[in-house]
């Protein structure tokens, strides 16, 4: 078997087979190998070696010792199909045995070779269990069973199935881009945990398609159909018919005016815009419905990413584009000073209620020559003139009877177009200076003229000649112009300023249809051969308040030059070369005078700088000759002071945050003020805001120290005023906001809210022990409750963060009083024990302990407590008829003293 093997290998190799990449390739090449196979008796093994190269494994890959194992086998095989080859390590092996769940599918050949004798299935979870044994020539088994367990492997198999067979959509015309209006669905059989469930959307085909530009687009992900964005700007509906205000749809009048007016010659409308020959062309052809007549219909894809072979399939959307009325034209375009016939038609607008009225706004304070009637007709009242306003923006509104607006307004752009109606502009007065040493070619400026007419355009474009020299010395041809920019350029040397002091020149400027002559005036000026020199070196010192407005004028500084005047070489420059290092201050020259204002261009600071120490110099536009150079005379030095203005302290900081542990010690310095005086002067501190006379700052130092405890329990933030003031002159104060935190210090214990109850032996109910802890998180809640020594009869249970159960769990015989140590601990473990007395006792029906009396050794029996009360009663009785009998004496008495008196007892 082993020198079979090496031949095929061999043979394999001397022939450079190359891989299959189809299914069907492989099919191919497995008949072919068990047709070789037959031939040779080599059984699976060549099948084998075929399928090992297609996949690109070797032969090791499939085989391997007879053991439990997990396969992957992909569905959909040709067969026979090998899956792997088991090699048993026990003696006596003489073929193999698979058993389990087959289902007729599965064999494993005498060798050990596992295959498929008819393709798998792949389903969700769906896996095939079997078991392998080697056995003996007699059919003992001799090794296993093992376990072998095949993983079907999706393939690619299954085509996309949209949930429809065909969709529809509508749209409105002049929709935005990106607008979505319709979605398509599929979905896909193959495993959803693979890339051959996961779909991509596209659009295939779009008909119509004018141009080959699509006017749909899909989202791939989701299939969502939105506009792109040359849909938004093509997509038209179909003509129809338009009502105006009070026409009545379908009314056979109104349809016979319509048609007379679109039908009859006088107005030549295309077919293709005609509404009434459009609607007889659908019923002709039946057009009723989206699905039978749409405007556009789309061939919309689904593709799974199965990789190489993916699968798609394909659906219809019909799509129909909605009339939308109200929507601005592309901008309206005029030609200026049109000779027309006024008012003039632009354009026309149309709310999509027939009822609307219609009005114009302007969106600019302009002219506004035009108006709009009550069909929504928009009129120019007059020529338009590009030169004064070369666009219009109109804003259409339409409203019902009451001002109620029906539409979104409505923005129209007119454009004016440019005609070549300006001839070109020569600035008059040009006046241009050549040196008497100007290089050849250099230009010496641009000659001045313009056109009216639009920018950029053939009405504008102008073109330049030079027509004359005036005089012509020492040459006719001194200068030349650029035909195209107009630059006057040197075209020849010699200039001569004691013979010629200054040129005329004449040129002529066109725009193809209308010219101009223009006019330029070249001086001659001499070689910058003087510097300029100061009138004073030194303009000694001046004095400015520190505060002085930015643009006050210090000084007025002058420099002369002896060069010709009006020319670069006597134009004088002025520059702060030092003393201002923080480009404080500037100069501006008088063009009239040539004299120099030096003011403050940004605000002065004494503290920043006192003393300005300016050194100046004046400068020519133009160079000097060769060899001259700027000397002192061209440069003066001037002081500038600063008068102190008193300003209040200031701090570093307008408010300042502090945190401090409420457990501080007392004394301890917590911040430092910092702040100065500009002007240096001394300062001191105090506060104001400390209403617990918990602090204590230092005047001198600006130390803020705590000369009490602090306590977050009664204050969380401390705000405190800090002020700094000066010690003499205006004595003028700062102030600083200090917040001070308080951070949380774990100071307090948790404490039980009651410290004593009762519990009724006859139910037991549990008591509930609640505990409070004035500190906050993490030195707060939730409380740990416990008992500190072990109690055989009451036992604890937490609750919550702050309750806990005290449970008695046996039943004493009698009633008692217990004390309980109960130990209540905070988050951060800190607690204590304390003590909770508890009575035990049989309780009143209303809840409460009863209270029997106690016996005592001086109670009477029976026979004495009635001899008791007897004796009582008799002497009661004995005292009423005393009290009866003095009275009746006491009436008969005064009864013989002839009165009467009235008894009442």
């Amino acid at each position: 078997m082993e020198n079979n093997q090496a031949r095929v290998r061999q043979k394999i190799k001397d022939q450079r087979l190359q891989p299959c990449i189809t299914q069907d390739c492989e099919h191919t090449a497995v008949k072919k190998v068990l047709l070789l196979g037959t031939m040779r008796g080599a059984r699976l093994l060549h099948l084998t070696l075929l399928v090992s190269i297609a996949h690109g494994i070797g032969l090791e890959d499939k085989t391997g010792p007879l053991d439990h194992k997990v396969l992957d086998v992909p569905e959909g095989t040709p067969v026979p199909y090998p899956i792997y080859q088991f090699t048993s390590a026990s003696e006596g092996v003489s073929s193999y045995h698979v058993s389990g769940e087959t289902e007729g599918k599965i064999s494993i050949s005498s060798d050990g070779w596992l295959y498929l004798e008819r393709p798998l299935e792949w389903s969700p979870e769906k896996n095939h269990h079997l078991d392998i044994e080697a056995r003996s020539a007699d059919g003992e088994t001799v090794d296993g069973p093992y376990s072998v367990v095949l993983q079907v492997v999706d393939i690619n198999n299954n085509v996309p199935v949209f949930s429809e067979s065909q969709f529809s959509g509508r749209v409105r015309e002049h929709s935005p881009a990106g607008f979505v209006f319709t979605q398509v669905f599929a979905s896909d059989a193959d495993d959803p945990n693979t890339v051959n469930a996961q779909l991509k959307f596209s659009i295939a085909n779009q008909t119509p398609n004018p141009g080959n530009i699509f006017y749909f687009g899909i989202n791939p992900d989701n299939g969502e159909i939105f506009i792109t964005e040359q849909g938004a700007a093509s997509l038209k509906a179909r003509p129809a018919v338009k009502y105006s205000r009070g026409e009545v749809h379908g009314s056979p009048d109104v349809l016979r005016k319509k048609f007379e007016d679109y039908c009859t010659p006088k107005n030549n409308i295309p077919l293709e815009n005609n509404p009434f020959y459009t609607c007889v062309e659908r019923v002709e052809r039946r057009q009723v419905n989206l699905l039978m007549d749409p405007d556009y219909v789309l061939v919309v894809r689904a593709e799974d990413l199965g990789d190489p072979n993916a699968l798609s399939s394909t659906t219809r959307v019909n799509i129909a584009i909605l009339q939308n009325l109200w929507v601005s034209n592309v901008p309206i375009a005029i030609r200026e000073n049109l000779e027309e016939e006024y008012p003039m038609y632009l354009a026309t607008v149309r709310s999509n209620d027939p009822t609307a009225l219609y009005r114009l706004v302007q969106k600019e304070r302009l002219t506004f020559p035009f108006t709009i009637n009550r069909d929504g007709e928009i009129y120019v009242t007059g020529p338009l003139d590009r030169e004064e306003t070369n666009m219009y923006i109109l804003v259409a509104i339409a409203e019902d009877e009451h001002g109620v607006e029906l539409e979104k307004p409505l923005e129209i752009v007119v454009q004016v177009e440019d005609v070549n109606d300006n001839p070109p502009v020569c600035h008059e007065g040009a006046v241009f200076e050549v040196q008497e040493n100007e290089p050849l070619g250099n230009t010496i400026g641009v000659l001045p003229a313009h056109d009216s007419d639009e920018e950029n355009t053939l009405n504008s474009l102008l073109t330049y000649t030079l027509l004359s020299q005036t005089p012509t010395l020492p040459s006719e041809q001194m200068f030349s112009i650029d035909q195209l920019t107009g630059e006057i350029k040197v075209a020849n040397q010699n200039f001569q300023r004691k013979k010629v002091s200054q040129y005329e020149l004449t040129f002529n400027v066109t725009d193809r249809i209308y010219s101009a002559e223009c006019k330029v005036i070249i001086t001659v000026i001499d070689i910058n051969n003087e510097i300029p020199v100061f009138e004073k070196k030194d303009y000694g010192t001046y004095s400015v308040p520190e505060l002085a407005e930015v643009g006050t004028t210090l000084l007025i500084i002058k420099a002369t030059d002896a060069d010709d005047p009006g020319t670069g070489s006597s134009r004088v420059e002025y520059h702060i070369s030092a003393g201002d290092p923080h480009n404080l201050l500037a100069i501006e020259v008088d063009e009239a005078t040539g004299a120099g204002r030096v003011y403050i261009a940004r605000p002065l600071d004494y503290e920043l700088q006192s003393v300005y120490s300016l050194q100046i110099d004046a400068r020519n536009p133009e160079p000097l000759i060769k060899g001259l150079e700027y000397d002192e005379n061209a440069t003066a030095v001037v002081v500038i002071q600063l008068v102190d203005i008193d300003e209040p302290p200031e701090f570093d900081v307008d408010t300042l945050e502090v945190n401090v542990p409420e457990n501080i010690t007392i004394g301890t310095v917590i911040m430092k003020a910092e702040a100065k005086d500009p002007e240096g002067k001394t300062i001191k501190f105090k506060i104001e805001g400390d209403e617990h006379n918990w602090f204590e700052l230092d005047a001198d130092s600006g130390e803020l120290k705590t000369k009490a405890a602090l306590d977050r329990e009664t204050l969380e933030q401390i705000t405190l005023t800090v002020i700094a003031y000066e010690t003499e002159g205006d004595k003028q104060e700062g102030e600083m906001k200090v917040n001070i935190h308080l951070q949380d210090v774990n100071d307090n214990y948790p404490k039980l809210q009651w410290k004593q109850n009762f519990i009724c032996m006859q139910d037991m109910a549990p008591l509930t022990l609640t505990a409070v802890d004035k500190d906050s998180d993490p030195y707060g809640e939730p409380f740990i409750f416990s008992i500190s020594r072990k109690s055989p009869n009451f036992e604890i249970k937490p609750v919550d963060g702050t309750s806990a159960k005290l449970i008695l769990k046996k039943k004493p015989s009698s009633d008692q009083n217990v004390s309980i140590p109960i130990n209540i601990k905070d988050n951060a473990g800190m607690g204590i024990t304390q003590k909770f007395d508890v009575r035990i006792c049989n309780c009143t029906k209303l809840g409460y302990c009863y209270m029997e009396p106690e016996a005592h050794s001086w109670k009477m029996s029976m026979g004495s407590t009635i001899g008791l009360l007897a004796g009582i009663f008799g002497f009661i009785v004995l005292s009423m008829v005393i009290v009866v009998y003095r009275i009746k004496k006491k009436d008969q008495t005064k009864a013989a003293d002839g009165g009467e008196t009235k008894v009442m007892l």
